[in-house]
């Protein structure tokens, strides 16, 4: 993948129409959204944000897998900064498996998953190599 020349600012964009999609199209009736596509749609791209701000912070090495797994960015922010892997382990169940997979269509789950997300891009932004 090319390297960005802003990836916290990048992050910052797919964060931003994570949120977007959620107040366009995923229909929040109570504290609840109604449509479970929109909500998946938006978990992934919350995800990919953090997955951007981390990949343009640092090298994360990749184990004996082909790609670069949960456990090798737990490893590498714990390396930082031991409170983090509690944090990004977190932002992962929570956007990645709860949101993006589940649908989870509860209100509080999904914005707690949107605070997640800018939790570590900006936690990342303090360490990134090219902002």
């Amino acid at each position: 993948m090319a390297e960005l020349k802003n990836p916290i600012k990048e992050a910052e964009r797919y964060l931003q129409n994570a949120k977007q999609i959620l107040s366009e199209k995923a229909g929040k009736e109570g504290n609840y959204y109604s449509d479970k596509k929109y909500v998946k749609l938006a978990g992934h791209a919350a995800w990919s944000a953090v997955l951007v701000a981390l990949d343009g912070t640092f090298d994360v090495k990749k184990s004996k897998r082909s790609r670069v797994s949960i456990d090798d960015y737990i490893n590498a922010v714990g390396k930082i900064d031991k409170k983090m892997p509690r944090y990004l382990s977190n932002a992962y169940d929570t956007l990645h498996l709860s949101l993006g997979y589940d649908g989870n269509l509860n209100y509080g789950v999904v914005q707690g998953g949107m605070k997640e997300a800018q939790y570590m891009i900006n936690w990342a932004a303090k360490f990134c190599k090219s902002s």
